[in-house]
């Protein structure tokens, strides 16, 4: 058995950035990833300006930035063949006014690292949590699946979206009308970054530049993954090969169904996301679409709130408890707004796009509006690259570093 004040479930980046934060304050903490290394390929590597001001003010940024990494200052898109700019991120006010394309190990590994560094932080990998200790009406702990249990003050489940430790507590379904193929092709590297979107008759498309690779996401209609697996590897090449010249080497990179991953897209979120002992936040507490790619980086702002909120009081040996709700409060209208613009994306661009059969003869004005104009490119820059309500480092530095 392990006695520590917070237990967190779940090696992620909401994990990981809560485990370090917590331990910085000076609660003992104690982060379970069930696999033995982040080594796992088609996770979301887009770490947005909000995250990357919080690195800042950890003192931290410098050194992140010396991680393998690509620059996106500006992303575009092709619409009906004509290639147009989207949203311009170099105006934004920050430290670092840029997506950093960073491989999600080489982000977990870094904040791994930094945690280790302080007397309080533990991980312990190769561990998965498998349930829940309740004791005279509260969670107290976990059980492992090697038998173990560590015993806690909170234990916060961050393990995703399939998390069965939100089980219980109240969820609103909103649902997606897609899912998405992952794979990756070969390409050159060049000096600048050349993610886009393509959108044309049937078909969506995103290409995120990766330096000598895409990574690739085929949007299509959710539930037509057999279908599509049916037609054969070979037909989904040629598909893949339509989209444009980018794509002209699917068959390097595509060689069989193995290097195609499925992402079953999920839309919902808890309506209360505590009880007594437990906290759930991140992907577990909200599954967001993959639009605009700012999943990792709602889920790090809502670790950010809860060290702001908890660590301190908890340092200072407060009961956690009553104060639990005041995560979900500081952070549900962020999560409402962003899964309302994303529900508006969905609805009226992704799914009449899958759906069309007549060619498109052109970008929609709104488009060649954020073209032409642009000033007007820095409002997607602020909604994707800071998200609503940003969070700020406010919890405090207790530990020496070891």
């Amino acid at each position: 058995m392990t006695e520590t004040d917070v237990v967190i479930i779940g090696g992620g980046p909401a994990g990981m950035v809560a485990g370090l934060l917590f331990a910085r304050a000076g609660v003992k903490t104690l982060v379970l990833e069930k696999h033995g290394d982040f080594l796992r390929d088609f996770r979301g590597d887009t770490v947005h300006p909000s995250t990357l001001r919080i690195f800042d003010e950890l003192g931290l940024l410098e050194e992140l930035l010396k991680r393998p990494h690509n620059k996106a200052e500006q992303l575009s898109g092709r619409i009906g063949g004509k290639v147009v700019k989207i949203a311009d991120f170099r105006h934004l006010n920050v430290p670092a006014p840029f997506i950093a394309l960073m491989p999600q190990w080489d982000f977990l590994n870094f904040v791994a690292e930094a945690g280790r560094r302080l007397p309080a932080f533990s991980l312990r990998q190769n561990c998965a949590a498998i349930g829940l200790i309740e004791e005279g009406g509260r969670v107290a702990g976990v059980r492992t699946k090697d038998g173990g249990e560590v015993r806690a003050g909170l234990v916060i489940a961050c393990d995703g979206r399939d998390s069965h430790f939100r089980a219980g507590l109240p969820h609103v379904d909103i649902g997606a009308p897609m899912d998405v193929f992952w794979f990756r092709i070969p390409k050159s590297a060049e000096p600048e970054n050349d993610s886009m979107g393509v959108f044309d008759t049937g078909r969506v498309f995103v290409l995120i530049d990766r330096g000598d690779y895409y990574q690739c996401a085929f949007v299509f209609p959710k539930g037509a993954a057999e279908t599509i697996r049916g037609e054969g590897i070979a037909a989904f090449r040629d598909r893949v090969r339509a989209i444009g010249p980018e794509t002209a080497t699917v068959d390097e990179g595509v060689t069989s169904w193995d290097d195609v991953k499925l992402l079953t897209v999920t839309v919902d979120r808890l309506e209360k996301w505590d009880r007594p002992g437990l906290l759930v936040i991140g992907d577990a507490a909200h599954a967001m679409s993959p639009i605009g790619g700012v999943g990792i980086n709602l889920a790090i702002q809502d670790a950010v709130a809860a060290a702001n909120l908890l660590a301190g009081p908890m340092a200072a040996g407060t009961d956690p408890d009553p104060l639990l709700h005041k995560v979900h409060d500081r952070r549900i209208r962020a999560v409402k707004l962003t899964q309302g613009m994303q529900k508006l994306v969905q609805d009226n661009i992704v799914e009449p796009v899958l759906a069309s059969t007549v060619a498109l003869d052109g970008p929609p004005l709104f488009a060649r509006l954020l073209d032409r104009i642009e000033l007007l490119r820095r409002i997607p820059a602020r909604v994707v690259g800071m998200g609503f309500r940003p969070e700020h480092v406010r919890s405090p530095e207790a530990d020496a570093v070891r």
